[in-house]
């Protein structure tokens, strides 16, 4: 069962069925669709709150929810890693507050959950998605092409980056 993580300025919870209407208005934002297009109210509740194979948080900023972000994980000894994502409130962009989320659950993957690589799959255009996971210690190791479908359908790059624990 997840518990709650507390940043230094988010707190991140658990995602539960109160949460899917506030994720869906976010989601249907433009700046935030065009890396997370089709989420309607059915898919987000399906998906992001009783999805089974992912651990979803909402980022909370004073009880607020602002975004939300996500890992799963790979349970094979031999390959045990964990990968996540996000997204946030476009409001709330700029703030600091997306790598916050990000440090916070980078950290309880590691330190909690005893994972020693966490990976990341932003496109190779969202600026945005890289430099926050820069600022957390995310390096680029490649990229991965036509590895998901844009909102127009077509398929676009991502850039496949990491983290090991000691980049942490």
């Amino acid at each position: 069962m997840a518990t709650k993580l507390h940043g230094a300025r988010v707190t991140l919870r658990p995602a539960t069925s109160a949460d899917a209407e506030a994720l869906t208005q976010i989601l249907a934002q433009p700046e935030v669709t065009r890396w997370w297009p089709r989420y309607d109210h059915a898919r987000v509740r399906d998906v992001l709150v009783e999805g089974s194979d992912t651990t979803v948080y909402v980022i909370t900023l004073d009880t607020v929810v602002i975004g939300s972000v996500q890992y799963v994980e790979e349970p094979a000894g031999d390959y045990r890693h964990a990968s996540l994502d996000l997204f946030l409130e476009p409001g709330e962009h700029g703030r600091g507050l997306a790598t916050d989320a990000v440090r916070t659950l980078v950290r309880h993957l590691i330190y909690d959950r005893s994972h020693h690589r966490i990976a990341v799959y932003p496109a190779v255009d969202n600026d945005r998605a890289i430099k926050t996971f820069s600022r957390v210690g995310f390096q680029s190791v490649g990229v991965m092409r036509q590895y998901e479908r844009a909102p127009d359908g077509t398929w676009q790059d991502c850039l496949l980056m990491d983290l090991l624990e000691q980049d942490l």
